[in-house]
């Protein structure tokens, strides 16, 4: 019996759906009611429309997130690069510094980081290196400049300015300086 009514249960409702179909169609109005509940062809089309100008601006958006998040990684790895190499100077003796320019200059004028480094940390670095050697990526070009300080005072001879200048092309060209002020007095001799 239970397993009458169950093969029974599946036909009663189509059959209640036929019924409900018939008398939407023998009777005119309400045939009527139920077309103006409907949507019409050019109500799903504008819907459609409004949907894919939804989708076309939300792929927009992210992907000017993911450019910005590019181009502040590149500006965050050039002012790691600089930093290092302003660290570096530290390492110098006065001497040293005020040999720059000359035959027998210990800091070089210009130098060149790739975007991921060959090594890390003093260890080697799991990324791979391209054929130059310089890492993956694109490659940072610097250029070191070791001035007199630009000022008068009495110990302006003791005082060099230190401008490094990174220029990289990853699509556009761009740039980024750093500057610094190195004293003969302010120096600390940690290695020379």
């Amino acid at each position: 019996m239970a397993a009458r009514l169950l093969t029974l249960r599946p036909s009663a409702a189509l059959g209640r759906r036929r019924k409900s179909v018939m008398r939407l169609l023998s009777n005119p109005s309400r045939l009527r009611v139920a077309l103006r509940r409907a949507f019409t062809l050019v109500e799903v089309l504008v819907a459609m429309c409004i949907v894919g100008v939804l989708f076309v601006s939300l792929y927009a958006g992210i992907t000017a997130g993911f450019g910005v998040m590019s181009q502040t990684r590149e500006q965050m790895r050039a002012t790691q690069v600089m930093i290092d190499k302003m660290e570096t100077l530290r390492l110098y003796s006065w001497s040293q510094i005020g040999t720059f320019g000359t035959s027998t200059s210990y800091i070089p004028s210009t130098f060149y980081e790739a975007f991921y480094p060959t090594t890390t940390n003093f260890t080697a670095s799991t990324v791979t290196t391209n054929a130059s050697g310089l890492g993956l990526g694109f490659v940072y070009y610097g250029t070191v400049s070791i001035t007199n300080a630009g000022f008068t005072e009495n110990y302006s001879n003791n005082v060099k300015l230190v401008t490094i200048t990174l220029r990289w092309t990853n699509g556009s060209p761009r740039s980024q300086t750093m500057s610094t002020y190195v004293a003969e007095y302010g120096i600390q001799n940690y290695i020379y």
